[in-house]
This record gives C-alpha cells, structure tokens and sequence, in this order.
C-alpha cells in the first residue's frame, strides 16, 4: 500500500492552513488517513491529548460512514475529506458521493444507555459529544466538524 497524501491548499486566511484527502472507499486506508490528517494539525504547533484523542476519533467515525453508508462501501466512490488548522480550532469535513440522508430523521439519543441499545445514531451522539459543533450539508452526504486546539 503506498502512503496517503494531504494536498496542501492556499491559506485563508494568511496564516491558516487548509488540506484536503481525497480517499477511495477502502476501510483499509482509515488508520493511515486518520494519522495524516492529525500530522497535518500537528504540523502547525501543539493540541492537547485529549483533542488529539477526539479528532482520531470523530475523523474515524465519519469517514467510516461516509465509506460504509454514504459510499455503500463502493471503492469506486471517493470520499473528500478538508482539515482546516485555525489558530483556535480544527474544522473536519468529510462528504461522500452517496444520495445523502436526513440527520434529522436519526433519533437523538441522550444517554449513554441509550446509545448501547439504539440500532444506529450511536456515531452521531458520540461524534456530537466529542465536538464543539457538528453540521451536515442539506443533501447529508457532507459533515462538518468543529474541535477546539487547546
């Protein structure tokens, strides 16, 4: 398996920096995505441990899903992945080339106990958990994802 690659795009604002992975849908290629995508955050000064912790986590999380479920788990889908490194936050997004779906129809669950025994919207309530703020594109096949650097 050859190396993953973040291609780097223009800051903006001066001072930012903005990435973007473009990966095939191979559940394969998450652990390394996973790793590039904090090496890109690493690359612009220190995060706590524990942010470093969520960010694996929530990126795993979501680009899984969109592989698994948006992509239906197609290798001849993609998924684009975008890391913004803001002096005061990291913004995650990740969108599929699936139909999308409505997050608003997965139930909201809000205990823990609910979550073990919920069929689906577990990644949702943890993701929702771990991040300051998590948005979905209109069509839902793009999410963003808001974490705090210190």
């Amino acid at each position: 398996m050859s190396p993953l690659a973040a291609d780097r795009l223009p800051d903006r604002p001066p001072g930012d920096a903005h990435y973007r992975l473009v990966l095939p849908t191979d559940l394969d290629l998450l652990a390394e995505a996973i790793e590039l995508l904090l090496a890109c955050c690493l690359e612009h000064g220190a995060i706590a441990p524990a942010n470093c912790f969520r960010l694996r986590t929530v990126a795993a999380e979501a680009i899984a899903n969109a592989m698994l479920y948006g992509n239906g788990n197609d290798p001849a889908r993609t998924v684009t992945v975008e890391l913004q490194v803001l002096s005061d936050r990291i913004v995650l997004s990740v969108a599929d080339e699936g139909d999308g779906f409505d997050p608003a129809a997965v139930p909201e669950l809000v205990s823990e106990e609910e979550c073990h025994a919920a069929e689906r919207g577990r990644g949702l309530f943890m993701m929702r958990h771990l991040a300051e703020q998590v948005i979905f594109n209109e069509r839902g096949n793009a999410i963003w994802v808001t974490l705090t650097r210190a």
